[in-house]
């Protein structure tokens, strides 16, 4: 049995799908933050492959194709941009303003607790892209002499956790601008905060979808500086 699905194409893309619809089905009956559909999946995947005793190499065979959706997915983000560009243009400069002090809070926080936490310089530079996209980050992590392995790992749960709080911190500290929460989500928690502002509303889907790319931008010349401090 175990061999038969080791040998399967199917079997990694299978279990992902079913991993995100049981998330999906979780938030929709419980609706409690926690019940994130990517960490759902992620845990229901784990949790199969311990039971089936199946590698991940195995599992990557297949589920390797969900990946090649990502790029039409992420080019999908312009769509609600576009849409918002009237109010892009006239808030222009604060909508800036925002996502390099978020970068530049990213970064910096990163650079305190590494010293706090006297991390070694591989480790800090490991986890200086935390708050971008995938792609990006693990390209920056492997330039910067960084373990990619575990960047991937901290840019996932960085996005999940900004997924599950993000409307509870805007609550606490009375945000309630959509471009705020927009801009807030995408350069903090990149695509899996994107996902929680589309749910808050269209102007905060489209502002993060800018934030996720110029964040990304703007964090391959910061961390290039930033990973001279440590």
């Amino acid at each position: 049995m175990r061999h038969l699905l080791a040998e399967s194409t199917f079997f990694g893309v299978l279990i992902s799908i079913i991993g995100y619809e049981l998330g999906l089905f979780l938030k929709r009956k419980l609706k409690l933050a926690i019940f994130n559909p990517l960490l759902i999946s992620i845990v229901f995947v784990i949790a199969v492959l311990l039971i089936t005793h199946v590698g991940y190499g195995s599992y990557n065979k297949g589920a390797k194709y969900l990946s090649y959706l990502l790029t039409p997915a992420t080019i999908c983000l312009a769509i609600p941009l576009y849409e918002q560009m009237d109010l892009l243009k006239s808030n222009l400069k604060a909508i800036l303003t925002g996502i390099i002090s978020g970068v530049i809070a990213s970064l910096g926080s990163v650079l305190i607790f590494s010293l706090l936490f006297h991390f070694s310089h591989a480790e800090y530079a490991t986890l200086l892209p935390k708050s971008i996209t995938t792609a990006i980050g693990m390209g920056i992590s492997e330039e910067l002499g960084g373990i990619v392995t575990i960047t991937v790992t901290v840019i996932i749960v960085t996005g999940v956790v900004g997924n599950i709080i993000a409307e509870k911190v805007c609550k606490v500290f009375r945000i309630k601008d959509p471009i705020a929460k927009g801009v807030a989500l995408g350069t903090a928690a990149h695509a899996i905060g994107t996902a929680k502002a589309m749910e808050m509303g269209e102007v905060e889907g489209a502002m993060s979808s800018l934030a996720i790319a110029v964040a990304g931008l703007i964090t391959v010349i910061g961390a290039s500086v930033f990973v001279n401090f440590l």
